[in-house]
C-alpha cells in the first residue's frame, strides 16, 4: 500500500508532518507494510492536508485529513473523495505546468522520467541554439513574472549578445500577496526548474544559472538544493550535460526578504552582493546583467514551462490561449474565497466564472465585493468586470493587470479606502528608495488618502495627480503599479472615499 502525504509548506502548516509521523507509527504498531511518499501538493489548499491512498486499484484522495483519522485511513472506513482528477475544481483543470506536481516523490529522478520529465532536454541537445530559441517564440510562452515580455525575444537579443560569460537566472523571488506558485513548484517538481534552465542555457549560451529564492522559503530551499546536488551526482547538471559535453552549472543564491528585489535589475544588484536598488535602464540585463554580462532573467513559472514545450512541441503549447496571451496561466486564488489554490487554465476563462462557478464566491458566504488580480500593485476589480476574460490585453484594456497571476476575493465588509491606503503605505515600506516618485510620492500618498479619511475632499484631485506622477515617473513597477490599486480603489468604490464625517451628516 502507497501512501502519499504532502511535504508541501502548504500541507505542512496544516499539519502533514505530523500526519506523516503518524501514518508511519500507526503503520508499525499494526504491522502494515506501507510505502510513505512525500509528494507535492496537489493545490487543492482546503483539503489540505490531501492524503492519497493506492491500494493497487489507483490513488484514492482523502481529505482535510486530521491525525483522529488516521486509524480510519489505514482501515480503508474512511471517507473518500475519489480520485483527485475527478474532484471538480481539479478536473476543470488544464494541467501542463504543474501535470507532475503532486504525482511524484519531487526529489525522485526516476519518478520525474517516467512522467515525461528530460524529454524535452534530450530533444533540445540534439538541436543548434537559434533552433531553441525559435521553438521558445513559436510557442508564444511570455514571462509569468508580471510583465509578460516574450519569453523568446529576450533569449535572442542574449544570444546575439558577444560575451565571454552569460548566465541564466530564475526569479523565485514570489514576494506578492496571494502567490504560492513559484514555492509550490520547486517543492513539488523542482527538475522541473532545473530542466527548463539547462534548455534555456542551451539556447543562449550560457554554461552558469543561478535560482535568486527568497529567505522566507525554507523547505523550497531544501528541495531545491537537494535536486541540484542529485543532477550534479547523475551528469545532469555540470561539465558534461547527460554526456553531450554541454555545460551547466547550478546553484540557489538566498535573498534577505526586499518586495523590490522582485524586480529584475534589483535581484541581479543583490545577487552579486549589492544593496537591492534598481538599475535604470538602458543598459538592459539582456546585454549587461549579472556581473555586466548578458543574462536571461526569467521567472520560475517561465523556466518550469520550458520542458513541455520541447517535449510536446511549440504548436502544442500554443494551441492554448487566447490572442496573445498563449498556454495556460497559473492562478493562485486566496483571500476571502470558499476553494482557495493553485488553479491552472489556459488563458481565456473569464474572471467571473473562475470566482463564482470554480472557487466558490467568499468563505464568509458574503457577496464579493472586489478581486484584486497581479498582488498588491494590482488593480481591484469590482463584480461589473467580472467578465473580463484573464488575458494580458485584455485585462490592460480593464484597467488592471494579470502580474504574477495571485487572485485575492474580498467580500462586502471590506473598506476600499483602507485598502488604498495599505497600498501606499506598501509602496512607501518596499521602496528601495532611488526615485523620488516612489520614494516620497508613496509617503504623500498615504498623507493624502489621511485627509481624504478626514473629510478633504480636494485631496481626491490631489491623490489623482500623484498617482500620475508615480506612474510615469518611477523608475520601475514598484512606484508605476501602485496607482493600479489605488485608482481602481478610488474610482470603482467612491462611496468608500465619503469621508466619516461626510458619512454622518
Amino acid at each position: 500500500m502507497k501512501i502519499y502525504v504532502p511535504l508541501d509548506s502548504a500541507a505542512k502548516a496544516l499539519g502533514a508532518d505530523e500526519l506523516a509521523q503518524a501514518v508511519a507509527d500507526e503503520a508499525n504498531s499494526r504491522g502494515l507494510k506501507i510505502e510513505l511518499i512525500r509528494n507535492g501538493s496537489r493545490g487543492m489548499v482546503w483539503l489540505e492536508p490531501l492524503v492519497e491512498v493506492d491500494r493497487g486499484t489507483g490513488r484514492q484522495a482523502y481529505g482535510a485529513v486530521q491525525l483522529c483519522d488516521v486509524p480510519a485511513l489505514l482501515d480503508g472506513t474512511l471517507s473518500s473523495l475519489g480520485a483527485v482528477e475527478d474532484i471538480p475544481f481539479f478536473a476543470k483543470q488544464t494541467r501542463i505546468t504543474f501535470a507532475r506536481c503532486g504525482v511524484i516523490d519531487p526529489l525522485n529522478l526516476e519518478d520525474y522520467k517516467a512522467q515525461g520529465g528530460l524529454l524535452g532536454l534530450n530533444r533540445a541537445l540534439s538541436m543548434v541554439e537559434q533552433d531553441i530559441i525559435d521553438e521558445v517564440t513559436k510557442s508564444g510562452l511570455r514571462g509569468r513574472g508580471g510583465a509578460g515580455f516574450p519569453t523568446g525575444i529576450k533569449w535572442n537579443t542574449v544570444l546575439g549578445a558577444k560575451a565571454d560569460q552569460k548566465y541564466i537566472v530564475c526569479n523565485a523571488d514570489e514576494g506578492d500577496s496571494g502567490t504560492f506558485a513559484d514555492r509550490m513548484l520547486i517543492e513539488g517538481d523542482p527538475f522541473c526548474l532545473i530542466e527548463g534552465m539547462i534548455i534555456a542555457g542551451l539556447g543562449v549560451g550560457a554554461t552558469q544559472g543561478y535560482i535568486y529564492l527568497r529567505s522566507e522559503y525554507p523547505d523550497a530551499m531544501s528541495v531545491m538544493n537537494k535536486a541540484i546536488k542529485q543532477a550534479l551526482d547523475v551528469g545532469l547538471l555540470g561539465a558534461n550535460v547527460l554526456g553531450s559535453g554541454r555545460i551547466f552549472y547550478l546553484e540557489v543564491r538566498v535573498g534577505a526578504g526586499a518586495y523590490v528585489c522582485g524586480e529584475e535589475t534589483s535581484l541581479l544588484n543583490s545577487l552579486e552582493g549589492k544593496r537591492g536598488v534598481v538599475r535604470a535602464k538602458p543598459p538592459l540585463p539582456a546585454l549587461e546583467g549579472l556581473f555586466g554580462k548578458p543574462t536571461v532573467v526569467n521567472n520560475v513559472l517561465s523556466l518550469a514551462t520550458v520542458p513541455v514545450i520541447f517535449e510536446k512541441g511549440a504548436a502544442f503549447y500554443k494551441d492554448f490561449g487566447i490572442g496573445r496571451s498563449r498556454g495556460t496561466t497559473a492562478l493562485q486564488i486566496a483571500g476571502n474565497v470558499a476553494h482557495g489554490g493553485l488553479f491552472e487554465v489556459p488563458f481565456g476563462i473569464p474572471l467571473g466564472e473562475l470566482i463564482t462557478d470554480i472557487c466558490g464566491g467568499t468563505a464568509s458566504g458574503k457577496p464579493v465585493k472586489a478581486v484584486q488580480v497581479g498582488g498588491p500593485l494590482g488593480a481591484y476589480m469590482p463584480p461589473e468586470k467580472f467578465d473580463t476574460l484573464i488575458g494580458y490585453e485584455e485585462f490592460d484594456a480593464a484597467g488592471g493587470l494579470i502580474g504574477h497571476a495571485g487572485v485575492v476575493v474580498f467580500d462586502d465588509t471590506t473598506d476600499m479606502l483602507s485598502m488604498a491606503r495599505f497600498a501606499m503605505e506598501f509602496c512607501a515600506i518596499e521602496s528601495c528608495g532611488k526615485c523620488t516618485p516612489c520614494r516620497i510620492g508613496a509617503v504623500r500618498g498615504v498623507e493624502t488618502i489621511d485627509r481624504i479619511a478626514a473629510g478633504d475632499a480636494t485631496a481626491k484631485e490631489l491623490l489623482t495627480d500623484l498617482c500620475d506622477t508615480m506612474r510615469d515617473g518611477s523608475l520601475c513597477a514598484l512606484g508605476g503599479f501602485t496607482p493600479y490599486p489605488v485608482m481602481s480603489a478610488l474610482t470603482q468604490f467612491p462611496d468608500d472615499f465619503v469621508s466619516k464625517v461626510e458619512a454622518s451628516t
